[in-house]
């Protein structure tokens, strides 16, 4: 079998991304503009937003499986062993928290372990663990030596030999859970073909800041999607915060990819192409700091539409031989025209628009994705609230299933809509620099407050 066949990262080639990246850019780039060309060309997409919109009501209609029961009656021997891991640098603001956390869950502390990686910090970090490890026996601290190379893929692959547990669990710094977390994940695992869950993102520093409410809505919007599509034996993803991975499915997949600059996108592929299962559960969640500043959205959106797009062209040929299987196939080819295909053809599908006074070529597919994120996040924040209890303060006054409430999720999804449109530039722009520069795998890191920035409106 070829590299190219074998999605591992310790042999998978990533070095021509460029060139695979220019020429996807170059056929998206002249199909559009050939197909203005062409008077069955608004037929032909038309008919593949006809095929689209016929999955996404299989996925809006599909019923997901109830959430598992909780491991608290459960008998501790019988109780799987779970090893924390923690890549972090300079993170003195929120570490502190995060290890109290950790340490204090509702789980037996003899069957779990909390290993933090401190990778070459400078800040106060290295001896605010230190004290830390004298009150926690859970708690192990990893330093990185200055140098060392993969970023957090190579901090978490470095220690992974170094645990015990048969379940992997990894959280960012800014990490906040609720004492039942491990009671409620980890019965998913039962299940023998389950690689890995993600548990439910949410926004910690909840204001009225506009980046941190348009936020909110697309955690609801990827809430709904994820658990939806498995529901349909479509593709599970992992958000980075709040994922545990089986051991054996880890170790299988090679680790984590140090060729990439999201290692939880990546490793998603993988776990499918080794014919894992990606599960998500919508309690309970992990809340983490959101952007409060348009710079450092685009700056992290940025890397995350790198990475994401990097997978693609890395398992292109595996995806197309239907290694995943047909279902998760069909469903991530189609979630792919809409992430990115669309993004990027827009600019070409524009200037036909205007150089032949032609309507838009793409419009029924840009609709179709207005409408599937407006219908995701309204159905998104209603499942949301209905997890966290049938009641809700809402503008300072609590309310059950009434018109109000309706409206107020309705121009919430409305908003949120409308704040989901910076991905197209974002896209479209990520797209066209990696077919032109070489590969990065620099990222620039997101800085976390902790909770004085949580207080600022």
């Amino acid at each position: 079998m070829s590299d190219d066949d074998e999605p591992d990262p310790n042999t998978f080639r990533t070095g021509n991304r460029r060139r695979r990246a220019a020429v996807a850019l170059v056929v998206i780039w002249s199909g559009t503009i050939a197909l203005h060309f062409f008077t069955w060309g608004y037929w032909l997409i038309l008919g593949l937003t006809t095929l689209m919109g016929i999955h996404a009501v299989r996925i809006l209609f599909a019923r997901p499986l109830p959430l598992p029961i909780s491991l608290d009656d459960a008998d501790p021997d019988a109780l799987p062993f779970v090893s924390v891991m923690v890549a972090a640098k300079n993170e003195e603001a929120v570490i502190g928290r995060l290890v109290k956390t950790l340490c204090s869950l509702n789980y037996p502390s003899c069957r779990y372990e909390l290993w933090v990686i401190d990778d070459n910090s400078t800040d106060g970090m290295p001896a605010l663990l230190e004290q830390l490890s004298a009150q926690y026996d859970q708690l192990r601290v990893f330093r990185r030596p200055v140098g060392s190379a993969g970023g957090k893929s190579g901090a978490l692959n470095q220690v992974l030999p170094l645990t015990k547990g048969e379940i992997i669990a990894v959280f960012d710094a800014d990490a906040q859970v609720t004492p039942d977390l491990f009671c409620r994940v980890l019965p998913l695992f039962e299940r023998s073909e389950l690689g890995a869950v993600q548990v439910r993102k949410q926004i910690a520093n909840v204001s009225s800041n506009g980046w941190i409410r348009g936020q909110i809505a697309e955690m609801a919007l990827d809430s709904f999607w994820q658990q939806q599509r498995i529901a349909i034996g479509g593709i599970g993803e992992l958000r980075g915060n709040g994922q545990f991975v089986r051991r054996s499915a880890l170790e299988q997949c090679g680790g984590w990819n140090e060729e990439t600059i999201t290692d939880d996108l990546d490793l998603t592929f993988r776990l499918h192409l080794k014919q894992w299962d990606v599960d998500f559960t919508l309690y309970p969640a992990v809340q983490e700091e959101g952007v409060t500043r348009a710079i450092a959205l685009w700056h992290q959106r940025n890397r995350w539409a790198e990475g994401g797009y990097q997978r693609y062209l890395d398992y292109w040929r595996p995806i197309l031989r239907n290694r995943m299987g047909t279902r998760k196939t069909i469903d991530l080819c189609m979630f792919w025209v809409l992430q990115y295909v669309l993004p990027s053809a827009t600019v070409p599908d524009t200037l036909m628009s205007v150089l032949r006074h032609h309507p838009l070529l793409l419009s029924p597919l840009a609709s179709l994705s207005v409408m599937l994120s407006f219908l995701g996040m309204m159905l998104g924040l209603r499942q949301t609230r209905r997890t966290e209890g049938s009641v809700v303060r809402l503008n300072g006054a609590e309310s059950r299933n009434s018109p109000v409430t309706f409206f107020l999720m309705a121009l919430r999804a409305l908003y949120g809509t409308l704040y989901m449109l910076h991905w197209l530039p974002v896209v479209a722009s990520t797209t066209a620099r990696i077919s032109v520069r070489p590969k990065r795998l620099k990222w620039v890191k997101t800085v976390h407050h902790g909770s004085d920035e949580s207080a600022r409106a």
